[in-house]
């Protein structure tokens, strides 16, 4: 028991990824102690992702009020899904749970969401079903989220979701970048956490400042959708990919290129100028091309590329 406390220090770390939300910060913070603190003993982790209304000011005057609250303040706007894995570093709960800062999740659903961790689920991902966003928000969110369930096989309805709670060692073994916050998901199931649940959650109007999503949002998560499902299935074999491309673009152009030596060579025809011929070697080229590519995935997958940290050039606690 004691190796236990001594390995998490809290029962919850609440990460909450930040871009100019300070008119909410403070009512959060009341929210978040008002709902765990009976019960559990935790942390709250600011992430303020660069800033501009002097969001990193209030997370500072939060801070002198108690330990728990700490901060992590980037120099210039790197992401969401950077700033959670910059919280998830950073969390020592034996829980994390993440929640955005514009009062729209609601604080009371994470004791519900801990008791089915305790349960048994890696991953308890919330479901915002009735919402209370713009029509141009949550007609993009529902075809994601049908083209994300059925690419990735997880019954889950708004993978989206900010309030979403992990067991410590899920947020451990992944990392985040790009927009990739999405797939969370998807990510641990990759790593081996494929018991994931979701509870239908309360979602509450925006109170103070605007949507940052946007028509480039959706579609940067939608190509790394694509990306992530590349990932998950030839992350460990590239060559399989590109190797199985390269060899049927060089033997079909390799045939194509036979086939014209022995009209060339045995029936004495002219094959400069057909068009078969600059197929043939376009083919042939494009090949030696996949098939370089696998070997150099297959060379970069077996060293350990040291992944960059973000600017950070403020810390709390």
């Amino acid at each position: 028991m004691e190796e236990l406390e001594e390995k998490y220090p809290v029962d919850i770390s609440v990460v909450i990824p930040l871009y100019n939300e300070r008119e909410s910060l403070p009512e959060l913070q009341q929210q978040i102690h008002a709902a765990l603190s009976e019960e559990f003993s935790f942390e709250i982790i600011f992430v303020d992702d660069g800033s501009t209304d002097g969001s990193w000011d209030v997370v500072r005057e939060l801070s002198s009020t108690g330990d728990y609250i700490k901060g992590i303040s980037f120099r210039n706007n790197q992401g969401k899904s950077v700033a959670l894995q910059a919280g998830f570093k950073k969390a020592t709960g034996r829980y994390v749970v993440t929640m955005d800062a514009d009062l729209q999740d609601d604080p009371a659903e994470v004791p519900d969401m801990i008791a089915m961790l305790k349960g048994g689920l890696d991953l308890v991902s919330g479901w915002k079903k009735e919402r209370y966003d713009p029509i141009s928000k949550t007609v993009p969110s529902k075809f994601f989220n049908f083209v994300t369930r059925v690419s990735a096989g997880i019954k889950l309805h708004d993978f989206n979701c900010g309030l979403k709670a992990y067991k410590s060692e899920v947020v451990k073994n992944i990392y985040l970048y790009g927009e990739l916050h999405r797939y969370v998901p998807m990510l641990a199931k990759r790593e081996g956490f494929g018991k994931i649940g979701e509870k239908v959650v309360k979602h509450h109007p925006r109170k103070y400042g605007h949507t940052k999503f946007g028509l480039s949002r959706f579609i940067n998560g939608f190509l790394d959708l694509i990306t992530i499902l590349f990932v998950q299935k030839y992350l460990q074999k590239p060559m399989h990919f590109f190797g199985t491309i390269g060899v049927l673009l060089l033997g079909a152009g390799g045939v194509i290129n036979v086939y014209l030596a022995y009209e060339k060579i045995i029936l004495g025809q002219g094959i400069g100028n057909r068009p078969l011929l600059f197929l043939g070697i376009l083919l042939m080229v494009l090949g030696v091309q996949f098939f370089s590519t696998g070997l150099l995935g297959e060379l970069i997958n077996k060293h350990n590329v040291e992944k960059q940290k973000p600017g950070i050039s403020s810390e709390i606690g």
